[in-house]
């Protein structure tokens, strides 16, 4: 696994040196936009519309829009000065139940692991919080990005769970259509009770599959086995080298081409030394060849 943060666990005077790993993958198959008459792939440029050519990446900087069309920009010290204090610590603030808390606020996974000579202060923070049925709320910083975070154990891991922050999570108030008052019939709640007491089984992630991915993933298999006209072959990019040579030799004839003073200059005595020159060559090739 790829490491994608470095830091510490932070509760009272505690102090966890840990790596962080992605916890989830996505698997998803993503397709890519062909221009489908010469099958070469879509490219994205960066180009400012305005100034109409590319955007070179150091003309580029960050900026928040305050008001339709007007910004304010701040550049990679700015951004860098004002981070917070918990980018490089997982701060825990409070220890919940996990019951507590709405599955709503979560993000993304990660595991943790111990770093350096932690491995005693991770595995007494693993042990506590494993027989305290708590789980830790904390503030960390990753990429930039400012997050509250759930703290727990699996297994012999400790995981932290990305999550929103409540300002982030959007008003119920604003769901069209939802009912003001719960008026259900009796005996449809109890079949319906019913059916969920049926469907009702422990929770077995195995069982569950992407079938769109599997479909998909078969679809182009078969295409790709039975060289379905589906399946092209990008044109090679031209070299842009051979273009430069090309501008470079015809940027040379243009500089030693003659002025039409040169020509002047020159006057006839050109003419003669060339036929004589090509007639030296006539005879000598002719000797060779006598």
């Amino acid at each position: 696994m790829h490491t994608v943060w470095k830091g510490a666990i932070s509760f009272g005077l505690v102090h966890v040196p840990v790596k962080m790993f992605t916890a989830t993958e996505d698997k998803d198959v993503h397709l890519r936009y062909i221009h489908k008459p010469c099958g070469t792939p879509i490219s994205y440029v960066r180009s400012c519309p305005h100034c109409d050519r590319p955007a070179e990446w150091e003309e580029i900087t960050r900026g928040y829009e305050y008001e339709k069309g007007r910004f304010v920009l701040f550049d990679d010290e700015e951004l860098e000065a004002i981070k917070p204090e918990t980018a490089r610590t997982i701060q825990i603030i409070d220890f919940v139940s996990l019951e507590e808390i709405d599955p709503l606020y979560y993000q993304k996974t990660y595991y943790l692991s111990p770093d350096q000579a932690g491995g005693g202060a991770y595995s007494l923070l693993l042990e506590a919080m494993r027989q305290s049925g708590r789980i830790g709320i904390a503030k960390v910083a990753i990429r930039s990005k400012s997050s509250l975070a759930a703290i727990r154990v699996k297994d012999n891991c400790i995981c932290m769970e990305t999550m929103f922050y409540p300002d982030e999570i959007r008003s119920l108030q604003g769901v069209p259509n939802l009912p003001e008052q719960i008026n259900v019939n009796e005996r449809e709640l109890s079949m319906a009770r019913l059916l969920i007491d049926q469907l009702t089984a422990p929770f077995d992630p195995s069982k569950y599959t992407d079938d769109y991915r599997v479909a998909l993933l078969d679809a182009i298999g078969r295409k790709v086995a039975g060289e379905s006209a589906d399946v092209v072959t990008a044109p090679a990019a031209e070299r842009t080298n051979v273009i430069d040579l090309m501008a470079a030799l015809q940027a040379s004839l243009e500089a030693v081409k003659p002025t039409p003073a040169d020509r002047g200059a020159a006057g006839g005595a050109g003419r003669p030394a060339a036929a004589g020159a090509a007639g030296t060559a006539g005879a000598g090739a002719a000797g060779t060849a006598g």
